[in-house]
């Protein structure tokens, strides 16, 4: 395996404490620390946050709309690196519906494209600047339902990286497979996270009530 799934970084509440997961994963060059610093924004005292780390910062090497095989191993590791730490989040109690993910440019790609292909009730999810991984016409044929997860896709419409249609795109795939979508395309927005972003990511984790179940 390339990615280590226990190589992340925690913050917020333990996982044994914990009412609600987020796991929060980085761009290409990034770091852990990097992403784990947005975690200050979100108002949330019974929240665990887990950052994955790359292997040298990348969590695949080319871009997000190569050929899929192009991009493996690296792409499956990565993949079941932040399929780990979910079942980890599972094994301590949290229920699925209480699990977040949150990524930024090629960690949002990557956390749209394990919620894609794991589909389940997730208690949000906010790809910021990203996409579904794959070249155009890639066939989108994942099975299961998202159950009415909340979903928000926030991107600027010119971005150098990530083209709007991917965004809008994937943003049909996801409604089509039960979720809630909210996408946000802002003008002229440079390859960043703004302010209005963080403010919708707040406004999905506060209108939960997650409990942690009893045994």
């Amino acid at each position: 395996m390339i990615h280590q799934t226990k190589n992340y970084l925690k913050s917020g509440a333990s996982l044994l404490d914990a009412e609600k997961v987020m796991i929060m994963i980085h761009g290409r060059g990034s770091t852990a620390q990097n992403i784990m610093s947005l975690s200050s924004y979100f108002s949330q005292p019974h929240m665990s946050f887990l950052a994955p780390q790359a292997t040298d910062n990348t969590w695949y090497p080319y871009s997000f709309l190569m050929p899929i095989e192009q991009n493996e191993p690296y792409l499956s590791s990565a993949l079941e690196s932040v399929g780990g730490i979910v079942e980890q989040a599972l094994a301590n109690g949290i229920r699925s519906e209480n699990i977040y993910l949150l990524g930024f440019s090629q960690g949002a790609c990557l956390a749209l494209e394990f919620v894609a292909r794991n589909a389940r009730q997730y208690g949000g999810v906010f790809g910021l600047s990203g996409g579904l991984i794959g070249p155009s016409g890639t066939p989108r044929d994942y099975t299961g339902s998202l159950e009415g997860t909340p979903i928000f896709l926030g991107c600027s419409d010119v971005d150098s990286h990530i083209p709007k249609d991917r965004v809008l795109e994937s943003a049909e795939v996801f409604e089509r497979m039960g979720a809630q979508v909210t996408t946000k395309l802002y003008p002229n927005m440079p390859h960043t996270i703004i302010e209005d972003e963080i403010k919708i990511v707040n406004t999905i984790l506060n209108s939960s009530n997650a409990v942690k179940p009893t045994v």
